[in-house]
């Protein structure tokens, strides 16, 4: 009895063990079955959550301050269409003495003509542009010039075989004035400096008279100053349009 006794002990031992064992890898089956089940959820959620992929393309976006500075160029540009009509051609007069020479991209024109046995050439600048604001400080003439837009005219009268003469003005509206006045020797290298004489403005005023009237003479007269003055308003317009499209093509490359 005793025996028969333990060894049913024994049996349901074995047998509660087998049972536990069992229970214990259905629990460890179930536990897979769950963390797989939860695998492949989040795998499924998973697609469908966009990717975001960092491609050169997107490494090689435009800072903000760039894209800033292309629509504050193109605001520019819009304006500047409005404002001006760059179509427009100075018509030029038929009495008008010069041969005009302008190149589209270059900050200044070329006149040219003979006079007699001189040929005559005027390199002449942009405008100096005056908004209006005047200057209480300067009195007299050089007041009124203040508040006056002006040109820089480069004046040269040359002769066949020999020096030439080059003057250095301001043209303003109906005035000329004459800054400087020098002898120039075509012959001389770059590493000699010639005297360019005195202020021209300190010279005995009887000597400053008939070089303006020899100027005069030549073409270079209010009525011309006034045209030119017209003429390089318009050009320094196209020019200014031009240069913001570069700058535009420039930023945006």
């Amino acid at each position: 009895m005793a025996l028969n006794s333990i060894l049913r002990k024994s049996g349901s031992f074995a047998r509660a063990l087998a049972v536990s064992g069992q229970l214990t890898e259905n629990n460890h089956l179930g536990h897979r079955t769950l963390l797989s089940t939860a695998i492949s959820q989040h795998q499924h959620q998973d697609s469908l959550v966009p990717r975001f992929h960092f491609s050169s393309v997107a490494s090689k976006k435009k800072p903000t301050s760039d894209e800033n500075l292309l629509r504050l160029i193109e605001s520019e540009i819009e304006c500047a269409q409005e404002t001006d009509d760059h179509n427009a051609a100075e018509e030029v007069p038929g009495n008008f003495p010069f041969k005009i020479i302008d190149s589209p991209g270059q900050q200044t024109i070329t006149l040219e003509r003979m006079y007699q046995d001189e040929e005559i050439k005027v390199e002449v600048h942009m405008p100096d542009l005056v908004t209006g604001e005047e200057n209480d400080d300067d009195n007299g003439n050089d007041s009124e010039r203040v508040t006056q837009s002006s040109i820089p005219l480069s004046i040269s009268v040359l002769k066949k075989g020999g020096p030439y003469l080059e003057f250095n003005c301001v043209g303003y509206p109906d005035e000329i004035v004459i800054d400087g006045l020098s002898v120039k020797n075509p012959d001389l290298t770059e590493d000699q400096v010639a005297y360019e004489g005195p202020d021209f403005q300190g010279l005995d005023e009887n000597l400053q008279k008939p070089f303006h009237r020899y100027l005069e003479i030549r073409g270079i007269k209010p009525s011309t100053i006034n045209f030119l003055h017209e003429y390089m308003i318009n050009k320094d317009s196209k020019e200014y349009l031009v240069w913001l499209n570069k700058l535009k093509s420039f930023v945006q490359a």
